[in-house]
């Protein structure tokens, strides 16, 4: 009967033991950061693209801000942050897609490309410069003016996932 108790009692610290010393990591925003790394920077992101959407360069660098701050737990830093976001808009173009009878498209394709440079100065093996590019449909009756804004809002969110789950998701 004693050996019974001693039996469950032993298996009960073993099994609080292996529980307690297995550790989970979860986050809700997907975020997979060393707890080294507490600040962030990003940089204006210039368009060099051949066309030149005005408010484009404006709007990707603040959401992504926006999103880093949101989604982490980091703080803001103007320069020199624990990571560090910097690149260049380097496409933007219109191309028609789905081409009908009489070599008339149906669809027109805006596409973005980013060029991306990644420094982790608390983990060094994680930097890179990578491309980023996404796009939108839309259909070639329609006049640009009336879906470049919403098109562009679009795919900014696009590039901005990309580049959160290549940096800090770590996917």
């Amino acid at each position: 009967m004693v050996r019974r108790y001693i039996l469950v009692a032993l298996t009960a610290f073993i099994i609080g033991s292996i529980i307690y010393s297995c550790k989970v990591n979860y986050s809700f925003t997907g975020a997979n950061l060393s707890p080294a790394v507490k600040t962030f920077s990003v940089y204006f992101f210039q368009n060099r693209a051949r066309l030149i959407n005005p408010t484009l360069s404006q709007n990707f660098t603040e959401q992504l801000r926006e999103r880093l701050e949101r989604q982490t737990s980091l703080n803001e830093l103007s320069e020199n942050g624990d990571i560090e976001y910097e690149g260049q808009i380097t496409g933007y173009e219109f191309r028609p897609m789905s081409i009908q009878k009489d070599d008339l498209s149906a669809q027109t394709r805006l596409t973005v490309t980013v060029k991306v440079k990644f420094t982790n100065h608390k983990e060094p093996d994680q930097d890179f410069e990578k491309t980023f590019s996404a796009y939108e449909d839309f259909d070639s009756n329609l006049p640009i003016s009336s879906v470049e804004d919403e098109l562009t809002a679009e795919i900014i969110e696009k590039l901005h996932e990309d580049i959160f789950n290549a940096t800090i998701a770590n996917w």
